[in-house]
């Protein structure tokens, strides 16, 4: 059997901040859940729009894993870490959408085409516009980069 990319795990810390920010304003679904007891644990596996019907399928798309665990944690995140990308539709309506939720827009998309921001437990995301850069447009090609991504 060929090798299948499955899935990446990111630790969360607050279960609800984390759904509000992959499904509410990123628009992932969630497709399944498990919680362990004797682990102590909760998995949550969510799938890209595009991918939800293959997650559900034979054909299982790549899906992004939260694991929450019980006992509290301070997870620090190491530079050997790169990010998470996603492609969009429309980079600045998802940018937007994302800034009226609260979320800081770190490299705003100058060029129409990447941006990165990062989810309530630090991990960077990367947004790229699908098919080619939009045009540069107010107030993304004059807005400055905030923090670090």
């Amino acid at each position: 059997m060929p090798m299948q990319y499955l899935h990446t795990m990111v630790r969360i810390s607050d279960v609800d901040a984390s759904l509000h920010f992959y499904c509410d304003l990123l628009g992932m679904k969630e497709v399944r859940r498990y919680d362990s007891e004797k682990g102590r644990f909760t998995n949550i596996f969510l799938a890209a729009p595009a991918d939800e019907a293959d997650a559900a399928s034979d054909k299982k798309a790549p899906l992004l894993e939260l694991t929450y665990n019980w006992d509290p944690e301070d997870y620090k995140t190491g530079r050997a870490w790169g990010h998470l990308a996603f492609r969009v539709d429309d980079i600045y309506a998802t940018c937007q959408k994302l800034q009226d939720g609260g979320v800081t827009i770190n490299r705003p998309p100058r060029d129409g085409y990447m941006a990165f921001v990062k989810s309530p437990d630090g991990i960077s995301i990367e947004l790229l516009q699908n098919g080619g850069a939009k045009d540069p447009a107010e107030p993304w090609a004059s807005m400055a980069n905030t923090g670090s991504w």
